[in-house]
């Protein structure tokens, strides 16, 4: 599996919130095209760079598709876009106003790990996971 073939989500790895994120995306996504680093990972300081953002970033998920780079509202409705059945319908949402959207993200970011906790570190992925993470 190739970053430049696939969408790769970027997330916070020592978030319990971001990793039941990541647990979802990849129990729905049955064809496998999304590829998962952590922020924190090297691949993840890589796009980070050619995102333009800054290396501590970790106010949001990142979504890197085809060179772009979408975050906060805009990433989580693109990867909806992507997955089978009724998550599709999410994408409508993109009709409301990004600064709207990304007010919701921001509060629930803002206070993801005192709502859902923190952990030392990043969580190893399973055996039949390991390709789709690029670190």
């Amino acid at each position: 599996m190739d970053k430049n073939t696939h969408p790769v989500l970027l997330f916070d790895g020592v978030c319990h919130f971001c990793d039941s994120a990541v647990q979802f995306v990849l129990k729905m996504d049955k064809k496998e095209e999304f590829l998962f680093a952590p922020l924190q990972s090297e691949h993840g300081q890589q796009l980070l760079k050619e995102a333009g953002l800054p290396l501590d970033y970790c106010d949001s998920l990142v979504l890197a598709e085809n060179g772009r780079y979408y975050a906060k509202s805009d990433g989580v409705l693109r990867i909806a876009k992507r997955l089978p059945g009724m998550w599709k319908l999410l994408y409508a949402y993109k009709i409301i106003p990004r600064p709207l959207r990304d007010a919701v993200y921001d509060i629930v970011a803002k206070n993801r790990y005192k709502w859902f906790g923190q952990k030392e570190s990043c969580r190893i992925p399973l055996p039949h996971e390991r390709k789709r993470f690029l670190n």
